[in-house]
């Protein structure tokens, strides 16, 4: 090859070189003016729901989030990265990171623990967040534009379920999540408090183990009789809210439901109750997780009571059998709504982690106090955080990492040593 065919391969080459270069930097370029965004994941965890879309475009004001958290936390990352999602929808969000370290006295006047807090502000009122997901991110965002607070009361004193129990049959991880969504909860008990306090959107009757008063019944129906809405939940075979049931035109079948359908799910026990799919409702719209709940009571219900109902949740076999109503009548221009379950577990710390108990059960608390946007901003969990292998599988893997895979390596190293010596 003589010199001029070189500097022609050379020139070509470095022109090729170039051109590359230029595509290259041209689709970089391109990338960050039109940038294209792909979610893959299993239920689109990376992508804002439809209804927090809708909240932000209902927002015309901007937005100002500003976290107090300490350097290095795993934490500033994952609420950067949340609110990029926010900021594709609505740019005038701001986003501001504060070390509370170098704030002393701001972050004592603000009342920021040493776990940090997120404070989101809109239109002068101000919200402050522990726990931050697109869940609690939005509900917040929501509060802040309709600017009101929400009480939820718990009766207590006859063995109920408390927002504050740590048992495993209490319903102390549901409070923590109502709070984490600016819900706050109120325990009351009717044999000190002469009535509920009118500033509760919701009475919950979580399962009491003995009867209630008949002074306290009295209160209770006067509750109801004005309208007020009510979360009412019994257990089988222990019913001392026959009474209320009954009032409401709600019976309760004796015994508790037998669903073998449960074995679909890995599940030996007919006693757990699994709901796959849901009738048509307001609460259940767009649901798509199954449900489960341990010794549930078949609900019947009577047509001459003064609600409306619409049965809410139901076995799963080929005759459903329901265990849940949803109950509404108008009353002096505003809707009444009261929710009856056959059973209280569903919600309890012991179970409330599987599957879609959490969501179910933030939908109808939401429901009873006209929150219906709230509804429709899913609760994402992530599937499959935990891998469980059985004792074989974690033999052979341990055995293929620890002894196979070294001695597959010395073995192709001591083939190609000994083709290379045979040249």
């Amino acid at each position: 090859m003589n010199s001029p065919n070189r500097r022609k391969i050379a020139l070509k080459n470095s022109f090729l070189t170039l051109a590359i270069l230029v595509v290259l930097a041209g689709t970089g370029w391109l990338s960050t003016r039109y940038p294209l965004r792909v979610d893959i994941t299993a239920h689109a965890n990376n992508t804002l729901s439809e209804a927090s879309q809708k909240l932000l475009a209902a927002m015309p004001d901007s937005i100002k989030v500003t976290a107090y958290l300490k350097k290095g936390l795993p934490l500033r990352l994952q609420i950067a990265q949340l609110l990029e999602r926010y900021r594709r929808h609505k740019p005038d969000i701001t986003f501001d990171i504060i070390d509370p370290d170098s704030q002393p006295e701001k972050t004592r006047e603000l009342e920021i623990g040493p776990e940090g807090a997120v404070l989101v502000d809109y239109r002068g009122h101000t919200e402050k967040l522990t726990f931050v997901d697109e869940s609690t991110l939005s509900n917040a965002l929501l509060q802040l534009l309709h600017a009101q607070r929400h009480w939820v009361s718990f009766l207590t004193g006859h063995g109920e379920r408390t927002p504050d129990g740590i048992a495993n049959f209490a319903w102390g991880r549901f409070g923590k999540e109502l709070a984490l969504r600016n819900i706050t909860t109120l325990t009351i008990n009717l044999a000190t408090v002469p009535g509920i306090p009118d500033n509760s959107a919701v009475l919950v009757v979580a399962a009491p183990t003995v009867a209630l008063l008949p002074g306290e019944i009295g209160i209770i129906k006067q509750y109801i009789q004005h309208g007020g809405n009510l979360l009412l939940l019994s257990e089988p075979d222990n019913n001392p809210l026959a009474i209320l049931q009954e009032a409401l035109g709600i019976h309760q079948q004796p015994g508790k439901i037998i669903d073998n359908s449960t074995r679909i799910y890995g599940i030996d026990d007919p006693g757990f109750v699994i709901a796959s799919s849901y009738p048509s409702h307001p609460i259940t719209r767009g649901l798509q997780l199954i449900s489960l709940y341990p010794m549930a009571a078949a609900l019947g219900f009577d047509k001459s009571s003064p609600f409306q109902a619409q049965a809410l949740l139901e076995t799963s076999g080929q005759t459903p059998s329901p265990f849940a109503y949803a109950l509404t009548r108008n009353f002096d221009k505003k809707q009444q709504r009261i929710v009856v379950i056959g059973d209280s577990d569903f919600l309890s710390n012991a179970y409330l982690g599987n599957v879609g108990n959490l969501d179910v059960g933030m939908r109808i608390i939401n429901w009873l106090m006209h929150n219906d946007e709230y509804i429709d901003i899913p609760t994402q969990t992530a599937t499959d955080k935990k891998l469980e292998l059985s004792a074989p599988a974690v033999a052979v893997i341990g055995f293929g990492f620890l002894l196979g895979l070294p001695l597959l390596l010395l073995g192709t190293g001591f083939i190609i040593w000994r083709k290379r010596k045979q040249r």
